[in-house]
């Protein structure tokens, strides 16, 4: 017997379909079946499914002599399961890699619930992917089992059937089934969570709910709509068959208005000539189930009144929203005048200030906060502020940190004022550089990504970055920091701005250079790793291929078992992944379980790199950082062609990489499995590696930017002739696109 039944309903549908059936045999978890309903589609679906039926015998195939609809079709499949959980998959959508390891596994933890409620993520058309706003919900409620009574907040999630796997001798017992027409998921997901008696969450997204162009059932104009009438109606006989359910009766009245309110409200569903009967049936329908006594949220009192009424209100609110927006341009514009007319602002500068940012004001962070404090020290009579979000983001700055909020009264003032300005982030184009000011950008650290004019060429990786702007912002640079001479090349010819190279190394780097042992200590055991494990930092970057720029490379939590005993396997993401779905995608999960540790939301990533005894990464420039610790690392790089044509490369890091280089998943488990990551090879290649992209970094970045910058201290040139980008002297320029 299996642990899953995967019930696949199938129409019209045969352009998606490969892609649903592979989701799922492809998973890493085989104990399956799949039963799929070919619902008498009319195009190629149902030689798909024979097909994959000949070539996988966990495939059942079930042909309907006529079309029954979605809920019927599931109806169909399931008394052919024999499996312990039921999941219903839209024959659109896709498991994730590794949803049902993941499901299985939680099953276990939970102790075989009624019902699994996971996460999933809406996939768009045109290539965004946007995770379930109430995510929250499922990890909120992560601990024991509960019942939806103990738990109401979980009946704010999508009601839907497919976000859940069900114990097939509970829904037997209970009887089941769906009703045919549309929103036939109502009626099933009510009943079904009220019912359970051990509800659990999995805060993982297993799911890719695809949001067609065209096709999808509920944005066709239909009288079908109808159909939501009739399938509370269905819940609420339901309730009414049932004494002890009789308490959620206003919830659920509650619901049902705003789902036909929201129907109402969408232009594609309803014909505009059957838009009145449709509210007024709602209305009907609201009155007849109204609890004696029970209050009507201000939202839905338009239901107690009449169609003309709903009509005037909603034009009074579009009139409302286009008088806001308008008020808005005008704030807009005025602020650009008062901008434009302190643009030349009469007070001196000050030459004790100086303003930092780091992050797009994210905190007292990298490369700015290592000067900062090297400031502090060597340059007391300057006074810095820093530029913070908001005041979430100035809670994290040590007591007694000055800071402004940007666009206020205080950001204006001290930005008009301050003589020294550094970031490692452009500074908004409202900021008008002063005569006499002094702008520092320490940049992210050495570049291998093709970046400023150098994007112009790579149309994919322009998508979040307006190049000319970006130029401009730039033109108020007066220093750039770097590190190595293969940075001061490249920045140099991707910003062609008047600014001058500071060969001063990278300030937040002083650290990692100095190697502080205690510092390393305390990260380990913050981030509660077994004291004697060995520490395996895994810190993948973006790609541009993709439009999120999410792109699995290695099942997580495969990698942390391989790795074995005596290992911990710790997981850094991108900043630009941080806050979208990817860690939704098993990475929380994983850490919550303890498999690996998630240290994306560590303040430094110094700390974290201090932490790690070998690195493992893609493409991103950590790699040059983590490099002065003189640890391995190994870069797994089995996109990189993929990558290096759509975002382009200053150099081939995989022929002159800082240790070895994988390209499979099964040379990656090797390299670890055989303890190759640390041999002679590995030394070789990071001792050259450091040579070439660690020059000037001696622990002492920091100050010598104070110094020359502040304190007007010539800065020792180091020793050397100007050097060339690698792929130049071996015959082809990588900084010519390709």
């Amino acid at each position: 017997m299996p642990r899953f039944s995967v019930i696949v309903p199938v129409h019209a549908v045969q352009g998606y379909l490969h892609a649903c059936l592979d989701s799922v045999l492809g998973q890493s978890y085989r104990d399956l079946e799949l039963i799929a309903v070919d619902d008498r589609s009319p195009d190629g679906c149902g030689a798909i499914l024979d097909d994959y039926a000949d070539r996988d015998e966990r495939v059942r195939v079930l042909h309907l002599e006529e079309n029954v609809g979605l809920g019927r079709a599931r109806n169909a499949g399931m008394p052919h399961a024999t499996g312990d959980y039921l999941l219903f998959l839209d024959s659109d959508d896709t498991l994730t890699p590794g949803a049902l390891r993941a499901l299985a596994d939680r099953l276990d933890e939970t102790g075989d619930p009624d019902v699994l409620v996971f996460d999933y993520a809406r996939t768009y058309w045109w290539g965004g992917t946007r995770r379930n706003v109430l995510a929250h919900v499922l990890s909120e409620a992560a601990g024991s089992t509960f019942t939806a009574a103990e738990r109401p907040e979980v009946l704010d999630l999508l009601m839907v059937v497919w976000n859940k796997v069900y114990r097939r001798d509970f829904v037997e017992r209970e009887g089941f089934t769906f009703p045919p027409g549309y929103y036939e998921d109502t009626p099933w997901t009510f009943p079904v969570l009220l019912s359970a008696e051990r509800i659990a969450t999995l805060d993982r997204i297993c799911l890719y709910y695809r949001q067609r162009r065209q096709g999808n059932i509920l944005s066709t104009t239909s009288r079908k709509h109808f159909d939501v009438h009739e399938q509370y109606a269905r819940v609420f006989r339901f309730v009414d068959a049932r004494p002890a359910l009789a308490h959620w009766r206003p919830f659920l009245h509650a619901k049902m208005g705003e789902h036909c309110l929201d129907i109402l409200s969408k232009p594609d569903r309803l014909p505009p000539s059957d838009r009145a009967e449709f509210f007024r049936r709602t209305a009907e329908m609201f009155h007849a189930h109204r609890p004696p006594g029970a209050r009507v949220p201000a939202e839905l009192r338009v239901l107690l009144g009449s169609y003309a009424g709903y009509v005037l209100r909603r034009r009074a609110t579009r009139t409302g929203r286009e008088l806001q927006r308008r008020a808005q341009q005008v704030r807009a514009a005025t602020a650009a005048k008062a901008v434009r007319a302190r643009s030349l602002p009469r007070r001196p500068l000050d030459p004790h200030l100086a303003v930092y940012s780091a992050f797009s004001h994210r905190g007292m962070l990298g490369d700015p906060a290592a000067v900062y404090r090297a400031a502090r020290e060597l340059a007391p009579h300057i006074r810095g502020v820093w530029v913070v979000a908001d005041e979430e983001r100035a809670a994290t700055l040590p007591p007694g940190t000055p800071y402004v909020l940007p666009d206020t009264p205080e950001y204006r003032r001290v930005t008009g004022r301050a003589t020294y300005f550094v970031n490692n982030v452009n500074w908004a184009g409202t900021l008008v550089k002063r005569p006499g000011s002094v702008h520092v950008h320490t940049h992210h650290g050495t570049p291998l990504k093709y970046a400023g004019a150098d994007l112009l060429g790579k149309p994919g990786a322009r998508l979040h970055f307006d190049v000319p702007q970006m130029l401009r912002r730039a033109d108020r640079w007066d220093y750039g920091l770097v590190a190595n001479r293969h940075s001061e090349l490249v920045w140099e010819r991707a910003f062609p701005c008047h600014f001058t190279s500071l060969r001063s190394g990278s300030p937040r780097n002083d650290v990692l250079v100095r190697g502080d042992e205690e510092r390393a200590r305390a990260t380990r055991e913050r981030l509660g790793i077994p004291e004697g494990d060995t520490v395996v930092l895994y810190a993948p970057t973006r790609r541009d291929y993709r439009r999120d720029g999410l792109v699995e490379r290695i099942d997580l939590a495969r990698f942390a078992a391989d790795l074995g005993e005596g290992r911990t396997l710790v997981v850094r993401l991108h900043p630009t992944l941080a806050d979208g779905p990817a860690r939704g995608l098993g990475l929380s999960e994983l850490h919550r379980r303890g498999v690996l540790v998630d240290a994306t939301d560590e303040p430094e990533v110094q700390d974290v790199l201090l932490a790690a005894d070998v690195l493992v990464t893609d493409y991103s420039s950590v790699m040059f950082d983590y490099a002065l610790l003189d640890r391995p690392v190994v870069v797994h790089a089995d996109d990189w062609d993929a990558f290096r044509a759509s975002r382009g490369a200053y150099l081939d890091v995989t022929a002159e990489a800082p240790g070895h280089v994988t390209r499979s998943y099964r040379e990656l488990a090797w390299l670890f499995a055989s303890g190759t990551w640390e041999d002679e090879e590995s030394a070789r290649l990071r001792a050259a590696f450091r040579e070439r992209f660690c020059e000037y970094d001696d622990g002492r970045a920091a100050e010598r930017v104070v110094r020359t910058v502040m304190l007007g201290e010539p800065l020792p040139e180091p020793s050397g002739d100007p050097g060339l980008v690698p792929a130049q002297t071996a015959g082809r320029d990588l900084l010519t696109p390709s």
